[in-house]
């Protein structure tokens, strides 16, 4: 976990490489700040213990699933997984933490990892889709719930689908790491271009901002492993 604070907010970065899941939370009980620590995994997933009454919560969905706060959630903040050469396109004055010059060589042999060509039994990545390690795009909206194959979302680049009654837009940047959901009205597709998403009525860049102003309604998405989002959605 990293602690920082954005727009006067706390907010909580998180990550499970056994998962692949990256969360960021406001790490707030109860609207009072609070602090927590790594103490294990349940059903392969990072847990936390919260300091003050020592009830754990899942990194994956950001609840409390025992202790005297069980059934608490810790408010989900708005996110997207870009590379640092995207992030700083879309973010031109953006700040990225920095690794330490002790830590570098650590850092270093996460690439594999990250590119999933770990050979570890945890962090490994199946070649082929629909396996326990292989690569889904979640998303969650309105209590609805899908899995996206990352093989077919990285051919097709852009998919216009619906999750429940939501008509929704997943797309996945040229440099096959980036990615980002939006909400779309229901008669609106879009085609991806340079990395913007094109339709009949304006074009929007992985923002989703356009050019007159108007906005689409971004949706956290996910990157994790199959075993990972199955169990938890």
């Amino acid at each position: 976990q990293v602690r920082d604070t954005i727009a006067g907010k706390q907010i909580m970065v998180t990550y499970c490489n056994v998962c692949r899941t990256g969360r960021v939370f406001e790490p707030l009980v109860d609207g009072k700040s609070e602090n927590f620590r790594l103490v294990g995994m349940d059903h392969f997933n990072a847990m936390f213990e919260d300091q003050t009454t020592k009830s754990w919560w899942r990194q994956a969905t950001g609840e409390a699933i025992t202790g005297p706060l069980e059934g608490k959630m810790l408010p989900e903040f708005e996110s997207s997984q870009l590379t640092l050469g995207k992030f700083f396109s879309l973010y031109p004055f953006g700040k990225v933490m920095m690794a330490e010059d002790r830590s570098k060589e650590n850092y270093d042999s996460l690439g594999r990892f990250e590119k999933g060509r770990s050979k570890s039994k945890l962090t490994r990545t199946d070649s082929v889709s629909w396996k326990d390690k292989s690569w889904v795009l979640g998303i969650q909206v309105d209590g609805k719930s899908k899995a996206y194959d990352w093989i077919q979302l990285k051919e097709s680049r852009i998919l216009n689908d619906s999750v429940g009654n939501v008509p929704v837009v997943i797309a996945i940047a040229a440099d096959d790491q980036s990615f980002v959901a939006f909400r779309r009205s229901v008669h609106e597709l879009f085609y991806l271009r340079n990395d913007s998403l094109i339709s009949t009525q304006n074009a929007y860049d992985l923002l989703g901002r356009s050019r007159d102003g108007s906005r689409l309604g971004r949706i956290n998405a996910y990157q994790e492993f199959w075993h990972s989002w199955k169990e938890f959605h």
